[in-house]
């Protein structure tokens, strides 16, 4: 089988040294474990934060030089000496970049198959992207019916279902995304509201002209100036979800990086500002997760995927995301789906 490790810190954007594939034995099974046949592996813009070992900071344990590169997976169970992922069950969770794993089982859980949904479509929403949104809108932003709501990398994995599930509770959305291409997107195929193009539009007038009342949720993926043009247009007593900061990813540790210059703004607008990991509302993915799928099937949540083939393009699709050459949510099909 092969497997990506972790050979060497980049500088700054992932270097072609920076992870190295290898191949090595199928590991062998031990009691209370499973083999996993990997089939999907999701590309997420943090996986590029577990790659600066020198990161004390995180929220999660680093990838140490020397460690396979992990990532979010979706395989079914090939051998099991665990009762609680037979044969054939797919299962999900954290697990190596390869074409085989094994686990004892935490970390993970068995992925229903749901009729109606495509395996790779019910993967990319349901295991990090939709809980993501659906927890970062409603649980972190909680907008009244009719507030105002803007999205940062609005077409992007998270941002996509943002909007859609903004507009489902009742709620004007404004997105913000690259080029005319992506733009077009979030209003024809995402729903949104209005759609603002950073790469040819000034984004703060922009915001100001589409919410001239004010925001009442911002939704922020990016940071830098997105952050900063988002907090100067707010509502008294609104709301900031920090769900990722893109643009300070390839950033070296101890790097200065440009923060919220209208900081000012959490007083004069009594805002208040909140980020947040996903990981630390697993128990509660079951709900999340039936809530999607039933938005899913009934045609109100779409979503774009970008599957790039062979465990060989791995790098090449996690760079994808920082560079914006992605169409979808990334992720890579490292094995075929069961029959």
């Amino acid at each position: 089988m092969r497997c990506w490790y972790f050979n060497k810190p980049p500088k700054k954007d992932i270097e072609a040294d920076t992870l190295v594939l290898r191949e090595e034995p199928v590991p062998e099974i031990a009691d209370g474990q499973f083999l996993l046949r990997s089939m999907y592996l999701s590309m997420d813009a943090t996986n590029r934060l577990w790659l600066n070992d020198t990161d004390t900071d995180l929220y999660m344990e680093p990838v140490r030089p020397g460690q396979p590169m992990v990532g979010f997976m979706l395989g079914e169970v090939v051998k099991s000496k665990n009762a609680a992922f037979p044969v054939g069950a797919l299962a999900a969770g954290l697990a190596p970049w390869a074409e085989y794993s094994v686990s004892d089982g935490a970390g993970f859980s068995v992925m229903p198959k749901i009729p109606g949904l495509k395996l790779d479509m019910a993967f990319g929403v349901l295991a990090i992207a939709g809980p993501t949104a659906l927890v970062g809108l409603m649980e972190v932003g909680r907008p009244k019916k009719g507030a105002t709501v803007v999205v940062t990398a609005a077409s992007g994995a998270v941002g996509m279902l943002v909007g859609q599930i903004a507009k489902i509770n009742g709620c004007k959305t404004i997105g913000i995304a690259g080029g005319a291409e992506k733009c077009g997107w979030l209003t024809s195929e995402f729903g949104y509201d209005h759609a603002i193009d950073y790469k040819k539009e000034n984004v703060l007038e922009r915001l100001k002209a589409l919410a001239p009342e004010g925001v009442d949720v911002h939704f922020e993926n990016v940071g830098g100036e997105m952050l900063d043009a988002g907090m100067a247009v707010m509502k008294n007593f609104g709301s900031v979800v920090i769900c990722g900061l893109i643009s300070t990813y390839n950033a070296q540790p101890g790097e200065r990086v440009p923060g919220p210059y209208n900081f000012r703004n959490l007083i004069m607008k009594r805002l208040r500002v909140e980020g947040f990991v996903i990981l630390d509302y697993l128990q509660h993915y079951a709900k999340y997760q039936q809530q999607l799928a039933g938005w899913m099937l009934e045609g109100k949540l779409n979503a774009r995927l970008h599957v790039v083939p062979g465990i060989e393009n791995s790098v090449d699709a996690l760079k994808m995301l920082y560079s914006g050459a992605n169409t979808g949510k990334v992720m890579v099909q490292i094995g075929k789906e069961p029959a």
